[in-house]
């Protein structure tokens, strides 16, 4: 798997037939290592053990519904009120970050209303806090740690 620009983490890959898995500590079991859920994976951790989100307040791959389409979120942390409050959309590390992906991000967060939206391909991040009354996504220079007072 390629280097990222995440810190590095203590990771379980085992191989099963043709497939290696990774240990996901939020699922509590191995899943399918693919360059997405690398990145997904050192992400969950850096919000974790950089950042100090709680586990119990992240969910992956949660699905949402978008104009009668159901779609699947990579990331969503919630606050202590159940409320999204940071969206993250993960790709590989080999998937350029474009308008497109930022589109797509941004309309599913029409749906879920998250008050931060990241996407990262694990060599770039990019961070937005968004003002729903005005419709703005102001951009940040990092992602905001655990700090829902």
């Amino acid at each position: 798997m390629d280097a990222l620009n995440l810190p590095p983490f203590d990771y379980k890959v085992t191989k099963s037939g043709a497939n290696y898995l990774i240990f996901d500590i939020l699922r509590r079991k191995n899943v399918v290592l693919t360059p997405e859920e690398w990145v997904r994976q050192h992400f969950v951790h850096y919000l974790i053990h950089s950042l100090g989100y709680p586990k119990s307040l992240i969910s992956i791959e949660r699905g949402t519904t978008y104009n009668k389409l159901q779609k699947r979120t990579d990331l969503c942390i919630y606050n202590q009120e159940g409320k999204p409050h940071l969206l993250l959309e993960c790709k590989a590390a080999h998937v350029p970050i474009t308008q497109e992906v930022v589109k797509q991000v941004s309309t599913y967060n029409q749906t879920i209303q998250a008050k931060y939206v990241v996407i990262s391909n694990g060599l770039q991040h990019y961070c937005w806090q968004v003002d729903f009354e005005t419709r703005r996504y102001e951009p940040l220079a990092e992602v905001p740690g655990y700090n829902f007072e």
